[in-house]
């Protein structure tokens, strides 16, 4: 996991070492990441206006933080750590499209890279606010997600909840509601995926793939608002099953057996990353017990399983 955290005496040093005077408002941002997706696939092609390919986000409370600081006079963004080219390419043409001053971006991230935990989204939906906020301006969500498209396919992570989201134009389908309160057993099988790079190894699927998917939304837009944890679990674990011939987890096999062991949700996929995990739902009276049977499961096949949360209200 990439994770820097920056102080204000970081801050100061930074803008020394850039000879220029920072502006005196700065603001912090936030946004959730993604324990991979709820669903994801292609809708037919008769029911969707633009690009068929769509995911349900799944939020989780692990966070990317933004740190603008302008700088008068500049028109670039200098974006630490170094490596986030993505942001910084984004706010540059953020504070263009705004007709303000670029300065300094300082990131930071509870979300591992390339894992399928929409890090990236998080990162730019983080700038956007952040540099919202320091220039008091109202930034529209349609310019975020154009700006986003111009980068690369994205996570709907700037919605408060969930949404059916098409991932390459940026673009929602539908607002689905809050999920329920939900926990995640999740392991990684190792490595990393690009999204650009999966994005463009993808095909096309066959017409009855295309239905079962449009059937899986539609359940999800009726299990959602109702709270339907069973319904939500089946969904997730059908969309892992039907993703498995285009990035298979090794360990889905024996992550289903460890869920039917423990009587839990389901099993749900980083479907473009490398996560797997066990969905457990956090209200059961049987929770704890639940939860430690999964746990020593899935310490079988990875001896550091990580406990996500679902985020159940606005970010």
């Amino acid at each position: 996991m990439r994770h820097q955290t920056f102080d204000c005496a970081d801050a100061a040093q930074i803008i020394a070492e850039h000879g220029q005077q920072a502006r005196v408002h700065t603001s912090d941002a936030l946004c959730c990441g993604t324990f991979g997706e709820l669903l994801q696939g292609q809708l037919p092609v008769d029911s969707i206006v633009r690009d068929p390919h769509f995911l349900v986000t799944m939020p989780i409370a692990l966070f990317a933080r933004a740190h603008f600081i302008p700088i008068e006079g500049s028109q670039s963004v200098s974006v630490f750590p170094s490596h986030k080219v993505k942001a910084k390419g984004f706010a540059e043409s953020l504070v263009i499209a705004l007709g303000s001053s670029g300065g300094i971006l300082l990131l930071q991230s509870e979300l591992p890279e390339g894992k399928g935990l929409a890090s990236s989204s998080a990162d730019l939906v983080a700038t956007a606010r952040s540099i919202a906020c320091c220039f008091k301006r109202r930034v529209r969500t349609s310019l975020i997600e154009k700006l986003m498209a111009q980068i690369e396919p994205s996570d709907g992570v700037m919605y408060p909840g969930v949404v059916a989201y098409q991932q390459r134009p940026c673009s929602p389908l539908s607002f689905l509601g809050q999920m329920p309160p939900l926990a995640i057993v999740g392991i990684d099988e190792g490595g990393t995926i690009e999204t650009v790079d999966y994005d463009q190894q993808r095909g096309e699927i066959s017409a009855s793939y295309r239905e079962k998917y449009r059937g899986l939304l539609d359940r999800a837009r009726i299990a959602i608002p109702q709270g339907d944890t069973a319904t939500i679990g089946r969904i997730a674990t059908a969309s892992a099953l039907l993703h498995q011939e285009w990035t298979p987890k090794k360990h889905l096999n024996s992550m289903l057996k460890a869920s039917e062991a423990s009587d839990a949700l389901g099993v749900i996929v980083a479907h473009s990353g490398t996560m797997i995990g066990i969905l457990l739902d956090r209200t059961a009276a049987d929770f704890a017990g639940k939860l430690r049977s999964v746990l020593v499961d899935v310490e079988r096949l990875d001896n550091s399983p990580k406990i996500y949360l679902t985020m159940t209200g606005g970010r």
